[in-house]
């Protein structure tokens, strides 16, 4: 508790903590009842499609930017060429400086499909300028973001399609697929099964079935309507994370964004905790970069901006968490080493099983969401990984919220005009779905 004697102070700092200790906590419910409101209320929700006539297929290009993808980029092609239910479409891969054997790879896949194309760019300046640039080769109204690494499923383009081919439609940006992990090898990346369904599967139906849109596309595999992204001056290329940041700017400009959670795609993930921290931090820095970005914009216009006020909320709530979890980490770890040098082993006691409660509260909490996120997702396929739930509260959340405390100042930096969009392929293996 916060005394400092000024009695209206300590009121409204004691309120504060109190949100910031149950943030978590609250945080499970909103999104619990979010998807509820998605499940029942969301207009664009789509539970039958429909098969679209060859006749009538819009033409789509599949763009693939892609830096040192010698390990995954042959299986990926392969499969987009052979497994999709769709005609009417291209494979654009834009060849992002790579100095391993990308160019040789695509060199002998072009001479064996005729409608794979492939630009090269010499020097390495990132996927979002990758992205614009392959842009003004793209020969279709629809382009379809795919990772290097990531697999739609083969009936992925004509449903994506049935959210555009409509009256109400039109206004729709982007439509971004559920995510699923196709490398389930190790206990790493079977958590991250956990958290595409708890967290973000989770999120994004309750961010589209309340406020109609979303804080984050899925950058791995998302179908953009070609317009919208010329409207909004396509990707900004000193971002960390592109496809956070192209959200922000369609929903901010007047389009809608659709979440479809019955298209699925499925991606390679990290499987240690080195890459799964360098991908945290990316993903940490490119949200930071967004909130910087838009705060006072939407703050200073909070009737222009209803719907994005509650995010810049949530995500401001999300960073000054992230600090409070790490110092009050800092400071009980310095009071256990105290106390113990001491010999004031009841204090230490005490501690641990205030730490305890806390951390039960929130396992409740998680298993809540948890286990309603993995009731929803697939018809309720994935609930065997309800057992990870507990390591991937001890290992995500402390890797999460490390990654927004050490990359706040490089957002910062970024947004000051030093950010650059070079990027490095992360460690990759085959194409492996397991269960």
């Amino acid at each position: 508790m916060i005394k400092t004697g000024i009695s209206t102070f300590d009121t409204v700092a004691n309120f504060f903590l109190l949100i910031l200790i149950s943030y978590p906590i609250l945080g499970s419910f909103c999104w619990l009842i979010g998807t509820i409101c998605y499940q029942f209320l969301y207009a664009h929700r789509i539970v039958k499609y429909k098969r679209i006539d060859k006749s009538m297929q819009p033409f789509v290009t599949i763009m693939i930017p892609a830096h040192n993808e010698e390990i995954m980029i042959a299986d990926t092609i392969n499969y987009l060429m052979t497994e999709l239910n769709y005609t009417n479409y291209e494979v654009l891969v834009i060849d992002d400086g790579s100095t391993d054997n990308t160019p040789k790879i695509l060199k002998q896949l072009m001479s064996q499909y005729s409608n794979l194309k492939v630009i090269r760019i010499e020097k390495n300046q990132g996927k979002a300028h990758a992205f614009n640039i392959g842009i003004a080769f793209t020969k279709g109204e629809f382009i379809l973001s795919n990772d290097a690494d990531s697999l739609p499923e083969p009936d992925a383009i004509w449903k994506y399609m049935n959210y555009f081919n409509t009256s109400e439609g039109q206004n729709i940006a982007a439509v971004t697929a559920n995510m699923d992990v196709q490398n389930r090898d190790s206990i790493i990346s079977k958590s991250q099964t956990v958290e595409f369904s708890s967290i973000v599967g989770i999120i994004k139906r309750s961010q589209v079935g309340v406020f109609g849109n979303m804080y984050a596309y899925s950058g791995a595999n998302t179908m953009y309507r070609r317009d919208a992204l010329i409207d909004v001056g396509l990707f900004r290329q000193d971002r960390a994370t592109e496809d956070i940041s192209i959200a922000w700017d369609h929903q901010t400009s007047g389009w809608s964004t659709v979440f479809a959670p019955n298209i699925l795609f499925y991606m390679n993930v990290p499987d240690n905790l080195k890459s799964l921290y360098s991908q945290r931090k990316r993903w940490a820095k490119g949200g930071t970069e967004v909130w910087l970005t838009n705060f006072w914009k939407i703050v200073l216009h909070p009737f222009r901006y209803t719907r994005q006020l509650a995010f810049v909320i949530d995500q401001t709530f999300s960073i000054i968490w992230s600090f409070f979890y790490f110092i009050s980490l800092v400071l009980f770890i310095g009071s256990v080493v105290g106390f113990l040098f001491t010999g004031d082993f009841r204090q230490v006691i005490f501690l641990f099983a205030m730490s305890f409660v806390f951390i039960t509260f929130e396992m409740l909490a998680g298993i809540v969401q948890l286990g309603a996120a993995l009731l929803v997702d697939e018809e309720g396929k994935k609930f065997k990984y309800l057992i990870f739930m507990p390591f991937y509260s001890l290992v995500y959340w402390q890797v999460n919220a490390f990654s927004v405390v050490t990359t706040f100042i490089p957002a910062i930096r970024t947004i000051m005009g030093h950010g650059q969009g070079t990027w490095e392929s992360p460690k990759r293996h085959k194409n492996v779905k397991s269960d």
